[in-house]
């Protein structure tokens, strides 16, 4: 209760407190900062994805901003030789505003990357965004077959069907990508499981569908119990390493991480960054109130 007493009341707290939280799992404020912490993840042999932070824009110039930084963002990362990719979330270019000035921005973003030839992940955001974002991915990756993926919630009750519905685009060359993770957004119970091991077992459905079926899957989680439930599946269908790989976000869980390499499986982290770091912040504690902790902690014990 304590902590959940916390992390409801820190988002009205000052920007600088909130900070002692935010730098663990925040690479920084600037593109510098993305590619210090990208550099330091590609030494000790774990792979990136790029993501500016902010969401759920107010109005189409913000739209315009955000994709020339993304824009300039690649071209920076690809000059760094860096082992990573990028993600992007469509609110970010008006989703909810213009759908097609949205897909449009996306899509000249997805073509900057696949010159490189790299890969943009469409992030999933809340319910009333899911079917446009399925629908952005679809129409772009008939575009742009190896260069886009998407990420998909294991407690939304829809995404085993959203999977399923998706295989018409999926083919051995150009395997449909999905970042599997849990899911972040408060969703009614109707469309979402909201029991730690309702949820679990579902992920580790979508997990066996996408092994047995090739398509390649991020196994986003930083919970032991699906870890060691994606080995059993990895094991039962021979998959090779290199048809899929396990993600973590930045500053998180980093002995459970450091086990999934040592076993010899890929590794990418999720490196946040920019100036919209305080929404992720906050949105990351509501998650995981348990980590108000670290910040009572932040304020008395140095280190």
């Amino acid at each position: 209760m304590f902590n959940k007493f916390i992390a409801s009341i820190l988002p009205y707290f000052p920007k600088s407190f909130v900070w002692l939280f935010s730098k663990r799992y925040i690479a920084g404020k600037t593109v510098e900062d993305a590619i210090r912490v990208s550099k330091e993840l590609n030494s000790q042999g774990i792979m990136v994805t790029i993501d500016i932070l902010g969401e759920f824009i107010k109005n189409l110039d913000e739209a315009e901003t955000n994709r020339k930084e993304y824009i300039e963002l690649i071209e920076r990362v690809e000059k760094e030789k860096i082992n990573g990719n990028y993600s992007v979330k469509p609110t970010m270019f008006g989703l909810l505003l213009d759908k097609e000035v949205c897909y449009n921005h996306i899509r000249e973003i997805v073509a900057k990357a696949a010159s490189y030839n790299n890969f943009i992940r469409i992030d999933m955001e809340d319910s009333p965004c899911t079917d446009m974002e399925i629908e952005i991915y679809r129409r772009l990756k008939l575009e742009f077959p190896k260069n886009v993926g998407l990420v998909l919630q294991a407690y939304m009750k829809r995404t085993l069907t959203d999977i399923q519905s998706l295989m018409d685009i999926h083919s051995p060359e150009a395997p449909l990508n999905f970042r599997l993770c849990k899911g972040i957004y408060v969703e009614p119970a109707k469309i979402a499981y909201k029991a730690y091991e309702e949820v679990n077992q579902h992920f580790i459905e979508d997990i066996d569908f996408c092994l047995k079926s090739g398509i390649y899957p991020g196994i986003a989680t930083h919970d032991k119990p699906v870890v060691e439930g994606a080995y059993k599946l990895i094991e039962k269908y021979n998959v090779p390493r290199e048809r899929y790989e396990f993600q973590m976000l930045y500053g998180v869980t980093p002995e459970l991480r450091k086990s999934i390499l040592d076993n010899g499986h890929r590794m990418r982290v999720y490196v946040p960054f920019g100036e919209q770091w305080f929404g992720y912040s906050t949105r990351r504690l509501k998650e995981n109130p348990k980590m108000a902790w670290l910040i009572i902690k932040a304020l008395f014990v140095r280190g």
